[in-house]
């Protein structure tokens, strides 16, 4: 089973690194970047789940409708991507069921960053998915963390997958900057201990980001960007349909579990 997922947020990676970015000009990005995305998943006839911002609910209600018309999964990512609030959990939920029109089940912290699991399961959502248990110094170093998902306090964790010898990170920075039969293969590799594949990448990757230097992008993000990303991602999709793995949403794969 294939589980993509999109942060589907207003691009502030400029913010990061000094440039004064604003809600607008971060929101075209993530837009133009949407549509790409969808454009792929809709040629190869499969199915996500898109973990939307409210900003980005609110201010591209058009895209949502599109989400939800083509098939696929609308989850929470939050509300200002910038800056995460504890009350966002119960929020997020609000302003993208609103926009939606469905009810949504699943949470992702922007960032990926720690959340309290009583505080997701009292917001009424049935999983969560903001774990990385890779090796990676900083922000991802979950080594004791479970690798495949679990449940904690009554909520099922959905984590991204990594490879299951030294947690290896299959995220959307691995696509960007390994050839791609490697990055495959380790896919493969997962896949066959696993059981299943989870996934993370972002609109805002499959924008000309190498066109723009005002954006002052490290180079490991801007590497393979805008449309040798859409290639990448198509060429992912399509490896994998050859090898007739199942594309299913996050919520479906809860059903499946619980």
């Amino acid at each position: 089973m294939i589980l993509l997922s999109f942060d589907t947020e207003e691009f502030d990676v400029p913010r990061e690194h000094g440039v004064d970015f604003t809600l607008e000009e971060g929101m075209k990005v993530s837009v133009e970047g949407t549509r790409r995305i969808l454009d792929v998943l809709k040629t190869n006839g499969v199915r996500a789940t898109f973990f939307c911002t409210g900003n980005f609910a609110e201010h591209a209600p058009e895209m949502v409708r599109r989400i939800v018309d083509e098939g696929h999964e609308v989850a929470c990512h939050g509300v200002d991507h910038w800056q995460p609030k504890e009350t966002d959990f119960a929020r997020s939920k609000e302003i993208v069921e609103r926009v939606a029109g469905r009810t949504v089940n699943g949470y992702r912290q922007p960032r990926m960053f720690p959340v309290v699991e009583s505080e997701i399961k009292r917001a009424g959502y049935r999983y969560n998915s903001s774990l990385n248990p890779a090796f990676i110094p900083g922000r991802y170093m979950h080594l004791t963390a479970p690798r495949t998902w679990f449940v904690e306090d009554g909520v099922m964790q959905i984590p991204a997958s990594v490879t299951p010898w030294l947690r290896f990170p299959l995220f959307w920075l691995s696509l960007h900057n390994l050839p791609e039969v490697l990055y495959h293969w380790m896919v493969r590799c997962t896949l066959r201990r696993d059981g299943y594949f989870a996934t993370y990448f972002h609109p805002w990757e499959f924008y000309d980001l190498k066109e723009h230097p005002e954006f002052r992008m490290p180079f490991i993000i801007r590497n393979n960007s805008g449309r040798q990303m859409v290639q990448r991602l198509d060429s992912l999709i399509r490896m994998l349909k050859e090898r007739r793995y199942e594309f299913i949403t996050y919520n479906e794969f809860a059903d499946l579990h619980q």
